[in-house]
This record gives structure tokens, sequence and C-alpha cells, in this order.
């Protein structure tokens, strides 16, 4: 993918760890100029200082909370400072705590909503114009497996990652005709924080061990393995490039295996 992406500009979310680091760098590689988001201001600009040594691009960091709308026009208000249009878009959010389906108070569905499902619309709302104006683009909405398999203990991300895929592709069907593609993938268990997180979360509320919960996870991929987020950005890099140009409305797991459905 080395340069297929030269002279493209890309905004990456949730880019200063796990798989949005991943996609980032990955993006870079490519050729692709950034801005790069995250909550966490100093570990963002770190990693933005750190891909642009690496890779020679432009990186921008903007720290934003994508659960918060002001935010997220301050976001867009800087990449419309740095370029006159946008042709990459990668959603990326952290993932919602971990829990059964009525176990969640009011504010716990709320803020999921905003964090993952809302934002997306939000951004889309904003992109859109600035992918109009280069002719055409791509975007890549990372949801989860859940969406295509329902998790025990995941409602919040079950309901609201499923919800990202229908408005991606109601999306994809609209902004077609303006050369704007429009995807999803669906990354099972990576060996990223989040799923860290996860097993501390189940150790948590069962008092099972960390490693029986982390081996557990291994031996219900069939690669018998935890992914390496590189492998699910080097598919988003292929599905933000020309050689995918055909491709658009589709969401794609990464599980190793792990679906059971066709």
């Amino acid at each position: 993918m080395d340069g297929s992406l030269g002279g493209k500009f890309a905004v990456v979310c949730g880019a200063s760890r796990g798989l949005g680091r991943a996609c980032a760098e990955t993006l870079a590689h490519a050729g692709a100029d950034l801005v790069v988001v995250s909550r966490n201001k100093a570990e963002l600009a770190r990693t933005a200082a750190q891909i642009a040594r690496e890779t020679g691009v432009d990186v921008l960091p903007v720290a934003a909370d994508l659960g918060v709308g002001e935010d997220i026009e301050r976001l867009l208000a800087a990449v419309s400072e740095r370029e006159e249009g946008i042709d990459i878009l990668v959603h990326n959010t952290g993932g919602p705590p971990s829990g059964t389906a009525i176990e969640h108070d009011d504010q716990a569905w709320q803020d999921a909503f905003a964090d993952l499902l809302l934002s997306a619309v939000r951004l889309c709302r904003g992109v859109v114009p600035l992918m109009r104006k280069r002719g055409g683009g791509a975007m890549v909405f990372n949801t989860s497996f859940t969406a295509r398999e329902p998790e025990p203990g995941l409602v919040l991300s079950n309901v609201f990652r499923a919800g990202i895929i229908a408005f991606a592709k109601t999306l994809s069907r609209e902004l077609a005709p303006d050369g704007i593609r429009v995807n999803c993938v669906c990354p099972g268990p990576f060996d990223t924080e989040r799923m860290r997180e996860l097993i501390d979360q189940t150790a948590d509320r069962t008092g099972e061990r960390r490693d029986e919960i982390a081996d557990r996870w291994e031996k219900r991929i069939p690669l018998g393995r935890l992914l390496d987020p590189k492998e699910l950005a080097a598919l988003v890099a292929f599905l933000c490039s020309p050689q995918a140009s055909g491709i658009t409305g589709v969401a794609i797991p990464v599980d190793g295996g792990l679906l059971h459905a066709l």
C-alpha cells in the first residue's frame, strides 16, 4: 500500500492507541496526510509526532471528545482550516462499558449513543460537503463483530455498533452518485488495551481469573490467537485506496473466523 494514498487527506478518530493508531500509521505509510483525533491530548501529540517522524507525512493532532457536539464542530473547523476538503474518514471510537441487557441506567445508554452512533452522524454531516469538494472520498466505520452476532455482556456495543452499520449502509447508497464510498469493518478480539479492559471488567464481575478469561477468548477464535491491530489497519487502508474503487456499502469482519454466520 505504500504510496497509494499520496496526496490524500485523511481524518482518523481514536488515533492515539489501539486499532485507531494502527489505522493512522498504515494510512500515513501509504502516503496520506492526517488529522488524528483523540480525547487524550498529551498521548495524541506524542502519537502524531512519532507518525510524522517515521513516515514524513503531515500530521495534525486535534484533541476532541466525539461524544460532544461542540468538540466535533471544533474538529471540523480545524480540518477546514488545514485543507479545502477531505478524502478519507476513519470513524473509530472507544468501546462502551460491558454489561447485560437490563443492568445499565439511562445515562449509560445515552452516553453510548452519543459516543458511538451520534458521533458518526455528526461527523458525516460535516465531512460529506468537504468530500464533495474533492469530487469523492472514502469513509470507513470501525464497528465490531458484535454488530453481526450479539455478544453476551456487551449489549451497548451490540445495539449501537449494529446501528452504525445500518447508518453506513444507508449513507453508501445516498452518496454513491457523489463518488463517496462508505464501508464498515467489524473487528473481533484484537491484542489491544480495549481487550484487556474487557477481560478486567469480566474478572471484576464474575470473580474469574484474568488469564482464564483471556485463554477462553483465544480458544473461541479458529485462528487460535488474538489478532494484531495491523491486520485490521491493512484492510482499512485498502478500502480507502483506489484499488477498492468498486467497493461500497459492505461490512467486513476481521475476526480470525470467530463469527458463525455465513
